[in-house]
């Protein structure tokens, strides 16, 4: 994919902008910027646009959540991407960050949530300003690779953690993660990814959807495709697992040092 300096420096910007607004709000809470997501970026984008929509949905309805329950030492940023939820930020007390999952998790639609909510004092505006700016260079670095789509990840960083997530390959993840660690303040990279084959891919293109194709690994048992009577959406979950194989217990979230 071939972009221009300017291309590349308006979605440092746009993506800064969904952030900074977040970093006066009154709340403390951020939402990830599902809601921002414009026509060319559905048309792109390799999740259903259910998911999509879903994905909006599942932003707003977990901050509204969070702050029902938010206090002075809670700064909480949720982020969903094909309905599964990352939650970044820091509470006061264990118990505090067990709450702000269990209330996300009961949101319409959430598949799984993967809680990096750490224990402690909250970042300063100065760490979240250069969060804003480590994303941009990452997003600017992913569009300079030519042999990966950008558009396969979304970029979340937490005092210079950087969290990738998307639906990708297995090489579009490994080499995503190489690009990201190797952008200056970077501290580590945690991949947040459902992985799909590079024939899955080829058949999803040839079929002309923009919809997430499904997992390379083996699926659990697709849930019921009917809501549940509090659910406000008619787009049937998909079975689909994270990266590595999900295993009883095991972690949803690979860190990469």
């Amino acid at each position: 994919m071939t972009t221009t300096p300017f291309q590349r420096l308006a979605i440092a910007l746009a993506s800064g902008t969904v952030l900074v607004a977040g970093l006066s709000a009154c709340v403390p809470l951020v939402v990830g910027g599902a809601a921002a997501v414009g026509m060319g970026m559905v048309a792109t984008d390799r999740r259903s646009s259910g998911a999509q929509l879903d994905d909006q949905g599942i932003e707003l309805r977990a901050a509204a959540r969070v702050r029902e329950i938010a206090n002075d030492n809670m700064y909480v940023s949720v982020t969903s991407y094909n309905r599964q939820v990352l939650l970044t930020g820091a509470v006061g007390s264990e118990a505090d960050r067990r709450r702000v999952e269990d209330v996300v998790q009961r949101v319409d639609n959430v598949r799984s949530v993967v809680n990096e909510v750490t224990v402690g004092q909250s970042s300063t505006f100065q760490e979240r300003s250069n969060d804003v700016f480590i994303s941009g260079k990452v997003k600017a670095s992913l569009l300079d690779a030519k042999d990966i789509f950008a558009n396969s990840f979304k970029v979340v960083t937490e005092r210079g953690v950087v969290y990738l997530m998307g639906i990708a390959t297995r090489r579009e993840t490994d080499r995503a993660t190489d690009i990201a660690r190797g952008v200056s303040g970077v501290q580590k990279v945690v991949r947040v990814v459902e992985v799909v084959s590079e024939a899955e891919l080829a058949s999803q293109a040839q079929r002309g959807g923009t919809g997430a194709p499904a997992p390379a690994f083996a699926p659990a048992p697709a849930p019921s495709s009917a809501p549940g009577p509090s659910s406000s959406s008619r787009v049937p979950l998909p079975p689909m697992e994270p990266l590595p194989p999900a295993q009883p217990g095991g972690p949803t979230a690979t860190p990469v040092r």
